[in-house]
């Protein structure tokens, strides 16, 4: 089976747009879902629910794609599900090394849906000398004196950073010297990659930042609402009247 390190997507030379390619993994999910009901086909619009995209969008994703569907018929799950995951790369093996094996490194190890969906944790990389040789969802924990020689001989070119940010860029700089081509960074830092070097941030606190700013705005506007409700309604007096013009209006300037 073919590593990571000789075949790469072929999305950018396509000229399929970086936010298409982000909403493929949500297409992918929604379908392979579908085909594990045994759906042989979709609509554009139940693909785009399940997929939390309009179907408008959708139809322009996948026309990126060369597939259209079938008029009254819909698209074909089956096909659809080989068609992108052809796209993003994952009818093949990409062998992936995790560093830094705390307990975001651990689950992530443990993490049982890499295999299925084309990704290999290749090795596990810790600086702890007492981290090393202990097994972790069944493989042996390595030390990072060894993160280069690891890389070269399991053909790696996609490194998962789970370190304390303090030492992320470090190792964030020893994976690419050692020809790690794409990076995804759970420390919560922003690192400096030369050009060619794909990046990919997750960051759980800000995730958790943004739901509570629109926490906060929907008890804001919870609060006005009732605010509104509860104000009783302004009078209408009779002397209202007087301040329209002679057909109703109210004058442009009001008498002195």
């Amino acid at each position: 089976m073919a590593t990571g390190r000789t075949h790469r997507p072929a999305t950018r030379s396509r000229g399929i747009p970086e936010a298409t390619v982000a909403r493929l993994p949500l297409y992918l999910r929604a379908l392979t879902a579908l085909s594990e009901r045994s759906v042989p086909t979709v609509s554009s619009e139940e693909l785009a629910a399940a997929a939390g995209v309009n179907s408008a969008k959708l139809r322009k994703d996948f026309s990126y794609l060369g597939s259209y569907g079938t008029r009254g018929v819909g698209y074909d799950v089956e096909y659809l599900v080989y068609q992108i995951s052809r796209e993003l790369g994952l009818t093949q093996d990409w062998p992936v090394v995790i560093v830094g094996i705390g307990n975001l490194g651990a689950a992530l190890a443990n993490y049982g849906g890499f295999a299925s969906r084309g990704f290999r944790v290749a090795a596990l990389i810790d600086a702890d000398p007492a981290m090393a040789g202990k097994q972790v969802a069944g493989i042996a924990v390595q030390h990072s004196d060894g993160l280069e020689k690891i890389i070269s001989d399991n053909g790696v070119s996609i490194g998962v950073i789970t370190t304390p940010p303090s030492v992320a860029q470090q190792v964030c700089d020893r994976l690419v010297a050692a020809g790690v081509t794409s990076i995804l960074n759970f420390a919560p830092t922003v690192l400096a990659v030369p050009e060619g070097v794909d990046v990919r941030k997750v960051d759980l606190s800000i995730e958790l930042q943004i739901l509570a700013f629109h926490e906060q705005r929907k008890a804001g506007e919870e609060a006005a609402a009732a605010l509104n409700e509860a104000a009783p309604a302004a009078p209408v007096g009779r002397g209202d009247s007087t301040d329209q013009g002679p057909d109703g209006d109210v004058p442009a300037v009001m008498p002195a």
